[in-house]
């Protein structure tokens, strides 16, 4: 029930009859007798909580104070009050945001019908604005989060980007010191842990230049950890290894796991496939359907002694210890000339397996 209206109607008998029927209900009636001065009650009464405005007026009409109101911030309901059976300005009214119109007599009778409409707008106007307030929470808390995630965006680009930076340095100290080695075998492992350590750079250089933080394009940082090993690579060593990628995304820490993988398949390859000469290696990847991938390192060399016991070396160590932490099924081609490894792993980070202890 609303506590206190504004009523403006030029009829003198009619606000007097409004003012002491709505009074006996509890209503406070401020009355005016024509628009203007409804407008300045209006902005001096704070606490009004519907208005009742008459059609027909001299100077200011009913449908003009409803859109001045209307046009007012926080403004109340209003409820249009007419003397004509004119269904077509009571359309006109309700187009214009009255609330509902209220057909008047002289003998007061409508003030029954008038006091349920000013009721049926204030619940109305406050259900009104209840959801508006809660919408515009709904769209506060939405840009909060927005703007959450990009800072939190922003700072995983600015940690990888430290984070390649000092494994960037990392692996140029791990390149002095194997130049500075007196021992072939301590420059030969110290080269490979140069090439582990720049796999795993090249993740964090692909992800603090992308706009998603979250996700690598496999494809493309394979394509620059193919061109690292092909120019690291000593004597042009690597100068056949090839890359044929379809475009797949996948979290971070798979794609670390992918490029560890390459590496020490590639590296494999290099020191066993053509002893005494160089060959190409082909690495491909592919979407294998139902959220995995196949990826395939290939050479035309001697090829797997099948007889030969199972290596226990770190490389095929780390291999097997990345296919773990990628679920991957690991195999070796066969029927290939030389040596195939096909690799099938899982894209789907949620199923995602702990690295071993």
């Amino acid at each position: 029930m609303p506590r206190k209206i504004l009523y403006i109607d030029d009829d003198a008998g009619l606000r007097t009859l409004v003012k002491r029927g709505l009074g006996r209900e509890g209503i406070d009636v401020v009355a005016a007798a024509d628009g203007e001065t409804g407008l300045t009650l209006l902005a001096e009464h704070k606490d009004i909580d519907v208005v009742a405005v008459d059609l027909y007026m001299p100077g200011l009409s009913g449908i003009d104070t409803l859109e001045r109101i209307n046009a007012l911030p926080d403004h109340p309901p209003v409820v249009v009050v007419t003397g004509a059976q004119d269904s077509r300005m009571a359309v006109a009214a309700l187009k214009a945001g009255a609330f509902d119109y209220v057909v008047k007599d002289v003998q007061g009778e409508f003030i029954y019908l008038l006091i349920s409409a000013l009721r049926a707008a204030v619940d109305a106007m406050r259900n009104r604005r209840a959801k508006e307030a809660a919408e515009a929470e709904v769209r506060e808390a939405r840009d909060r989060f927005e703007a959450l995630a990009n800072e939190r965006a922003m700072l995983m680009r600015e940690v990888n980007h430290r984070v390649g930076n000092s494994l960037q340095l990392i692996a140029s100290l791990l390149t002095l010191q194997s130049n500075a080695a007196g021992s072939d075998d301590v420059s030969k492992a110290l080269s490979a842990a140069t090439g582990r350590v720049l796999a795993v750079a090249q993740v964090h250089r692909r992800l603090y230049t992308s706009d998603d933080v979250h996700s690598v394009a496999i494809d493309q940082y394979l394509e620059a950890l193919v061109e690292d090993l092909r120019r690291s690579s000593e004597g042009g060593g690597l100068a056949q290894l090839t890359l044929q990628a379809e475009p797949i995304g996948a979290a971070p820490d798979h794609a670390v796991a992918v490029g560890m993988i390459v590496n020490e398949l590639v590296t494999n390859s290099l020191k066993y496939a053509y002893p005494g000469g160089k060959g190409s290696i082909r690495v491909a990847l592919r979407d294998a359907g139902d959220g995995r991938a196949l990826l395939t390192v290939e050479d035309d060399g001697i090829g797997i002694d099948a007889n030969a016991p199972k290596s226990k070396g770190l490389g095929q160590r780390i291999v097997r210890a990345m296919g773990d932490k990628l679920r991957a099924n690991i195999e070796y081609d066969p029927n290939h000339a030389g040596a195939r490894v096909l690799v099938n792993f899982d894209l789907r980070h949620e199923k995602m397996a702990p690295p071993p202890a």
